[in-house]
């Protein structure tokens, strides 16, 4: 569910004109609604009710915006983050460092430090080098660092293979077999308080099986380490539950999910944490786009849009689907093909599509954008950085201007030997 309708003809998010806000801050621009973001924080929230202990904590490399980091910071979510970036903008954004988990396969000295010294609450250790590392930094300081062990149970979460990350073959995690002995190993080390295992399989998860496999196995490890005598007290789920990108997609929702949760963890006596991401903001979002131009191909015609894949790229890596529509439709459709402005034939969206009719100057959006929208932008063909905005009922703020193309050549210099 969300909050973009049809109002007097126009697409509205919430009560504000789409077409208002491309007028004020021009296009491409993304566009969220508060109302959306918090009634999905707390659905996700409620659909675990049955779970017993349970800490949340919002994927913020789905969207790191810091309007929205503080508004799931009121809604009560901690923060589960991959960089020291997303831990300071976690922070700014006013949630508690205890209520901060560390993730990432790649974590440096400099990371491991920094989060160390902000107090954060929970490391989701990678690999057993990583937790003698973090250790050694800890024992130096004098403090304790509370730690999870990311564990791969080699299960196909059955998403995009470049968004799978539970098989053997992934980078994430340590293998399932060697996990209890790596976790006696750092919990003999003073720095670390070992106190629980972690496991993510995947993104835009479609079919609850998968999970259900991965966490059985999840809860039998459990039960072999206690029985050699260690403490699991946390056990970390990670997120990945999908959205309906296609207005005919049906999946599986958070109730089902949370059902799903309570069965397999009923006798486990853990705080149950989760990491959820594009289920909280995918929906919550759109990217407005003016129409360039309309351009006659061999045969459907082209739809030259003025976003691009540098601002909304998971159709060129994922091959990707967003539903296209009007801003203003006229009830009548057309076959294109969709493409951005950059010299890629990458820089596709969609080909052969039914959409709205649209022509040159007419405004555009592509649903399902709060996910992994903005924050993989960048300014390929030097292309200023697309602005964010958030509608909250009647009212609207840019929340993320516009970084031009200048603002960017002046942070570069040409050394004086080329001068």
């Amino acid at each position: 569910m969300n909050h973009f309708d049809i109002t007097d003809g126009v697409l509205h998010a919430e009560q504000v004109s789409l077409a208002e806000i491309a007028r004020e801050v021009g296009t491409p621009v993304y566009v969220y609604s508060r109302g959306t973001i918090a009634r999905h924080a707390r659905v996700f929230r409620e659909a675990l009710a049955g779970v017993g202990r349970v800490h949340i904590a919002f994927a913020v490399k789905a969207n790191p915006n810091l309007a929205v980091l503080r508004l799931l910071a009121k809604e009560g979510y901690g923060a589960d983050v991959v960089s020291e970036g997303e831990m300071r903008r976690a922070l700014a954004a006013g949630i508690p460092a205890q209520e901060v988990v560390f993730s990432g396969v790649g974590k440096t000295t400099r990371e491991l430090v920094a989060a160390l010294e902000a107090g954060i609450g929970q490391f989701n250790l990678e690999s057993e080098e990583e937790g003698h590392e973090l250790a050694d930094i800890a024992e130096a300081r004098g403090l304790v660092a509370s730690c999870a062990l990311r564990v791969n149970p080699d299960v196909d979460a059955k998403t995009h293979a470049k968004i799978s990350t539970g098989k053997a073959e992934n980078k994430f995690g340590v293998a399932y077999d060697r996990a209890a002995g790596i976790y006696a190993r750092l919990a003999a080390r003073p720095g670390l308080m070992m106190r629980g295992l972690a496991v993510h399989i995947g993104s835009q998860i479609t079919d609850l099986e998968p999970s259900r496999q991965a966490f059985a196995k999840m809860g039998d490890l459990m039960r072999a380490i206690r029985a050699d005598g260690f403490a699991v007290t946390h056990m970390d789920l990670g997120g990945g539950l999908g959205v309906p990108y296609k207005t005919t997609d049906v999946l599986p929702g958070p109730a089902e999910y949370g059902a799903m949760v309570a069965d397999v963890t009923k006798d486990w006596d853990v705080t149950v944490m989760f990491e959820p991401g594009r289920v909280i903001v995918g929906n919550a979002g759109l990217l407005v786009t003016e129409v360039v131009r309309v351009k006659q191909g061999t045969g459907a015609p082209f739809v030259v849009v003025d976003a691009a894949m540098n601002d909304l790229a998971r159709p060129a890596m994922y091959d990707a689907w967003h539903d296209f529509d009007a801003v203003a439709p006229s009830g009548e459709t057309m076959v294109a093909n969709i493409v951005g402005p950059i010299c890629e034939s990458s820089d596709t969206f969609a080909m052969g599509r039914t959409i709205d009719v649209v022509k040159a100057g007419d405004l555009a959006v592509f649903r399902t954008a709060g996910a992994y929208g903005a924050t993989m932008a960048n300014t390929y063909n030097s292309r200023a950085l697309v602005p964010e905005v958030m509608v909250d009922g009647d009212k609207w703020a840019l929340v993320a201007a516009r970084i031009e193309p200048s603002t960017i050549l002046a942070a570069e210099q040409v050394p004086d030997w080329l001068a």
